[in-house]
């Protein structure tokens, strides 16, 4: 919890200080409060606004941010560009992604952006052929493939669309000259995972930027991780020394509503373990078979998780349209957490809807109405 900013003192530096602490911040396309990337620095700095979220993460001056495949698509602190060497060579070596790459569109793509400047997808001709979201223009296949081997780089972002633009434009030469070694980069990015996570197994570790259990094996020793043992862990963990000297150390937190994409939830066996608590996102599941809800988000009270909050905006009321509470004494820190999050997007009242347990829904709008007062 302190690894991850959410326990502890406030983190300071704003939405980049979020970005330092937690190494990536994922980005996803579903926005219901808000975007996850928005969630999640809300998460750990309260009322910070979209605008300033904007600002830090794709301001006008020199980059602090690039976009790239960390544990999915993600926002990074520029300084780490050179540490993805090793995947943008994979790349090229594999040759493709999930489709084959038209060479006659790549150099196309490249020479527009070199005439042109920054582009949008829909500026270079399109991103679909007309059938499902996987089928792709050539020219979205040319400039995602010229993204993944490092040749564009995305600067910045116009409606939650991509500007792509020539790496050397964007990424400074300072970092773009540098290509470390496998070995390096996997090193800083196994002890950047395991001081994100504060303690982890190998397993744990692998997950963060989805690299393989061999990969962090071999990285761990030049770390700075330690070796522990984890009461009713079966696997070795390893820990960041500084997490370890503030064992015991309390502090206050506040209840909130957590992104299904915000990295201390990233990985579901993970969550399980440590919280005894099952996430996923349901959004994709079709709606009679959903348990929780479209966009159920986890409410994180002290270091629990205590529900899920399904929510909705609609116009100035934010409808938690189904909710779920693991336990009786969890309903007052849910009702904070929903009351706080309608009052950071701007609405002016709570509706709750379906409850689970049923028994406990008038408590909980009793819980609501006495927050928002």
């Amino acid at each position: 919890m302190r690894a991850q900013g959410l326990l502890g003192p406030r983190i300071t530096g704003g939405p980049l200080g979020v970005l330092s602490r937690v190494g990536a911040v994922q980005l996803d396309t579903i926005s219901v409060l808000a975007r996850s990337h928005e969630l999640i620095p809300y998460a750990r700095l309260g009322a910070v606004g979209p605008a300033r979220v904007e600002r830090a993460f794709w301001g006008i001056g020199r980059p602090r941010t690039f976009e790239y495949w960390a544990h999915a698509a993600c926002i990074l602190p520029i300084d780490d560009w050179p540490l993805f060497a090793f995947r943008r060579e994979d790349f090229r070596k594999r040759g493709k992604r999930w489709h084959e790459v038209p060479t006659d569109t790549v150099a196309l793509v490249m020479q527009r952006l070199r005439d042109e400047g920054p582009l949008m997808t829909k500026d270079l001709g399109g991103g679909r052929r007309g059938g499902p979201w996987w089928d792709w223009s050539d020219v979205k296949v040319a400039v995602e493939w010229l993204l993944d081997v490092g040749e564009v780089t995305v600067s910045r972002r116009v409606g939650f669309q991509r500007v792509y633009d020539l790496t050397e434009r964007v990424i400074p030469s300072d970092l773009l000259g540098r290509e470390p070694e496998e070995s390096e980069c996997l090193a800083a990015l196994v002890g950047r995972a395991g001081r994100a996570l504060g303690v982890a197994t190998v397993t744990d570790l692998a997950d963060y930027y989805r690299l393989s259990s061999e990969q962090v094996r071999e990285a761990l020793p030049a770390t700075g991780l330690v070796p522990v043992g984890v009461q009713g862990w079966r696997a070795a963990a390893f820990a960041d020394p500084d997490a370890l000297a503030q064992l015991g150390v309390r502090a206050r937190t506040r209840p909130t509503l957590l992104s299904p994409f915000d990295s201390l939830i990233w990985d579901r066996r993970r969550t399980a373990r440590l919280f005894d608590f099952t996430h996923r996102l349901e959004a994709y599941v079709p709606a009679p078979k959903r348990e929780h809800g479209y966009y159920a988000m986890p409410v994180l009270a002290g270091t629990d998780l205590v529900g899920r909050v399904d929510p909705v905006r609609e116009g100035p009321v934010l409808h938690a349209r189904q909710v779920s509470i693991d336990r009786r004494s969890a309903i007052p820190a849910v009702a904070k957490a929903v009351v706080a999050a309608a009052g950071w997007v701007g609405c002016e009242s709570v509706r709750v809807g379906r409850v689970t347990p049923q028994e406990y829904a008038a408590e909980l709008t009793v819980a609501v109405t006495a927050a928002q007062t």
